[in-house]
């Protein structure tokens, strides 16, 4: 697979992030990336010049905020009702939960495109 074709044919490649090849899409892609690890990270020198290592903390980031989205889905049921919270506010954060969780997986899969075409273009 060439780089080019990495965001064609992706469903998971962002919108954020220019096709690889196309001038600067090295930068549109390391500018998306930090926008998914705490401030302080992306300010990193390491991660300023090395995209690559910027995208693996992005996806060990986003992996971990799948952990946590679905640890408060399963335990929800039994901890909120504790909390005071009339049903209708449980229902309503279980399904917010359950979203969280997809979109955060659909995050982790274009973190894994962008990865990929990071590496292929540093070959």
């Amino acid at each position: 697979m060439t780089v080019t074709s990495t965001r064609l044919s992706s469903p998971d490649w962002p919108c954020q992030v220019k096709t690889p090849g196309s001038y600067d899409w090295e930068r549109s892609a390391a500018k998306w990336l930090r926008e998914l690890v705490p401030a302080r990270y992306a300010s990193y020198p390491a991660f300023i010049r090395h995209p690559v290592l910027l995208a693996r903390h992005a996806q060990i980031q986003v992996e971990h905020e799948i952990r946590v989205a679905r640890t408060a889905l399963q335990t929800a049921r039994a901890d909120l009702p504790r909390l005071g919270l009339h049903e209708g506010v449980i229902e309503h954060t279980i399904k917010l939960y359950a979203a969280e969780v997809m979109q955060l997986q659909h995050i982790a899969r274009s973190v894994r495109a962008v990865t990929r075409a990071l590496l292929e273009s540093g070959r």
